[in-house]
């Protein structure tokens, strides 16, 4: 048992005896699936806090000949598997943090010689039998040692990616650390050492020109998870889980930490969950990990329509984005794409694959999005919220020529970035618009199945706002009479749809007469009691 070679399971025993623990080891079967394949390279990359060390204990924990973890993972759900003890505690495990030692190297210049140093003298006390060369590498004593006892090797490496992140502009340790790694995974005498490779960290492998830097590997990302969605953060059925065991209300965890959809799954940040136990106050508790500062420089880059799209994201609209050309590090941009794709990366952007679009998750990643443009003071923001403002106090008014007027000076004002030629491009304005809804209501619901149809926009006054400022439900129409919105929002009942909420109501109908180029608007309060005597 040594410090890199064959670790003890003392991290994982710490997530296992914690308060709130999510058994995640359904990963394990998967794991154990591919050992001996060609999928068992994998690289699992997502945001900081969403479980990625944990993980790799957990690995470690279950196949290091280091551990005897029998009694831990019992009752746990690997334990079902009928291959569990087929793999348990069987394999020689190399695991390593590579920022720890990044920290413990000090500097990126000696990482690979600190860390081949350290593996290749445990290596040497672990098989005395097998002669190792005096200045061996990781990968050649590996090789050595299969081919004289026809051992294979499990690799687990956490924070692969700290030298892409941390010396972004350090080519020259870059390129060193891609070359370790390659030698250590790529060739025919790594398809002999290696029964499984499983790298984990915040971006996915570093492309060089169109290709991963090591195209061997399968990608999970929060791209695209695929089969390991369900051991990403926390899933929904856990959340509520939780809410209950804690007395938490399920619906405000939802709009504050919900956001980020893989495949069928609604995936939560683990670190704002537990975090929400312990504190009992709803937050953001991602300033606490990866503050605001990191997006600073990023949203503020010199690319044609990447403010517009951030403003757009903030009002609770998705923007278009072709994640496919970004390179994988922290200097390769192109575009505006490629800043969106690493936000989305790092956890600060959610990413809808079947729409290929981007937007900010939920309450907390939204409040550390104003945090940042605030401090950097964005003159087109603060000028758009100040008209925004005047547009959500004429609808508190029900002044509707006020509201007809705001829309459509908004819309000239965005023109230039938005094309204006139907309906869905209405929706886009409309959301921009009342951008300024943000501080008093929760992100604007698109689409709420309501009554017997869809409502195009509903605003829902957050808890410290409901006793101040009525609920909005706004239905658009493209080129028709604006009665014709208030119509269908009665006729199909859509207000029912908001039973639970006791305030007040606005229905707010807003039409774009493509002819006359003019917008149209009409509001009334609801009035369920006037409905009902109908």
């Amino acid at each position: 048992m040594g410090m890199f070679v064959n670790p003890n399971a003392a991290a994982f025993q710490c997530a296992v005896n914690s308060e709130v623990y999510i058994d995640k080891t359904g990963l394990l079967e998967y794991t154990n699936k591919v050992l001996g394949t060609n999928a068992r390279f994998i690289c699992n990359s997502r945001p900081r806090r969403f479980g990625k060390s944990v993980t790799v204990d957990m690995l470690t924990a279950y196949y290091s000949k280091g551990c005897d973890t029998e009694k831990m993972f019992s009752g746990l759900e690997i334990s079902k598997c009928p291959d569990f003890y087929e793999h348990l505690n069987k394999y020689d495990v190399i695991h390593f943090d590579v920022q720890w030692c990044c920290i413990s190297a000090g500097s990126s210049e000696n990482l690979i010689s600190y860390i081949t140093d350290i593996v290749v003298s445990e290596l040497k006390e672990t098989y005395p039998e097998v002669t190792l060369e005096e200045n061996s590498t990781i990968y050649g004593a590996m090789a050595r040692i299969n081919t004289a006892l026809g051992k294979q090797f499990i690799v687990i490496i956490d924070e692969w990616d700290v030298l892409i992140r941390d010396e972004a502009h350090n080519q020259a340790a870059q390129e060193m650390y891609i070359d370790f790694l390659r030698n250590m995974f790529k060739g025919i005498e790594a398809s002999k050492y290696i029964a499984l490779a499983y790298l984990t960290g915040i971006l996915p492998i570093k492309k060089l020109k169109t290709q991963s830097a090591l195209n061997n590997f399968t990608q999970f990302t929060m791209l695209n998870a695929g089969p390991l969605t369900p051991y990403i953060g926390f899933n929904e059925d856990e959340v509520i889980d939780l809410c209950e065991k804690y007395d938490i209300d399920f619906a405000e965890v939802k709009r504050w930490y919900d956001g980020y959809h893989l495949g069928d799954y609604h995936v939560y940040n683990p670190n704002a969950l537990v975090n929400l136990t312990i504190m009992r106050t709803f937050q953001s508790y991602w300033s606490q990990t990866g503050t605001y500062l990191s997006i600073l420089p990023l949203i503020n880059m010199d690319f044609d329509g990447l403010r517009t799209s951030i403003i757009e994201m903030l009002s609770g609209s998705s923007v278009e984005v072709d994640v496919n050309e970004f390179q994988n590090d922290m200097v390769s941009f192109a575009d505006k794409d490629d800043v969106l794709t690493l936000l989305i990366h790092l956890g600060y952007l959610a990413y809808d694959q079947r729409t290929q679009r981007a937007y900010i998750p939920n309450e907390e990643i939204r409040q550390e999005f104003r945090a940042a443009t605030k401090r950097n003071k964005w003159n087109e923001l603060i000028e758009f919220q100040q008209e925004s403002e005047k547009l959500l106090e004429a609808t508190w008014e029900m002044e509707a020529e006020t509201v007809a007027e705001q829309i459509e000076k908004i819309h000239a004002e965005y023109t230039s970035v938005i094309r204006y030629n139907n309906e869905n491009s209405l929706s886009s304005v409309l959301s921009i618009a009342y951008l300024s809804a943000i501080k008093y209501y929760f992100k604007p619901i698109r689409e709420l199945p309501a009554g017997r149809g869809f409502a195009d926009f509903v605003f829902i006054p957050k808890p410290l706002y409901r006793d101040y400022y009525p609920a909005l439900l706004v239905e658009l129409k493209w080129n028709k009479n604006v009665e014709t919105a208030l119509d269908q929002i009665k006729k199909r009942k859509y207000p029912e749809s908001l039973q639970q909420y006791t305030g007040d109501i606005l229905l707010v109908g807003i039409n774009y007469d493509k002819k006359e180029k003019v917008h149209q608007c009409v509001i009334e309060k609801w009035n369920s009691e006037e409905e009902k005597s109908k």
